[in-house]
């Protein structure tokens, strides 16, 4: 059974971090580059981040670029998103998404919130 299981959020300050979890079983982690993605109410869900398998080569949303970092941990299946200098509008529910290399068919988590208010 594929497990994506987000952990990490809650509720922060602005200017404030979060890190967030993501630990994973029942698939080869490292066929699957992994992802953030985040949704807000009456919204799509856009891209945050993502990491290759092995390069670790990351990508960024324009947004989000220079305040967050995506890592992950093969040997342990699990990836990170560090989020500093919070803001409000970074307040959404964050997936953690798995997409395989090859067939490009994706693996979503139930999402975790992020609620940035003072």
């Amino acid at each position: 059974e594929v497990q994506l299981v987000e952990s990490g959020g809650g509720l922060v300050q602005p200017g404030g971090s979060l890190r967030l979890s993501c630990a994973t079983s029942g698939f080869t982690f490292t066929n699957y580059v992994m992802k953030w993605h985040r949704q807000t109410p009456g919204a799509e869900r856009e891209f945050v981040a993502s990491i290759e398998p092995f390069t670790t080569a990351t990508n960024y949303a324009d947004s989000v670029n220079g305040r967050f970092t995506i890592s992950r941990r093969n040997a342990e299946n699990t990836v990170y998103l560090q989020m500093n200098a919070l803001k409000a509008e970074d307040t959404a529910v964050y997936y953690c998404v798995a997409r395989n290399r090859y067939t490009r068919s994706e693996y979503w988590g139930q999402g975790t919130q992020v609620t940035v208010s003072s």
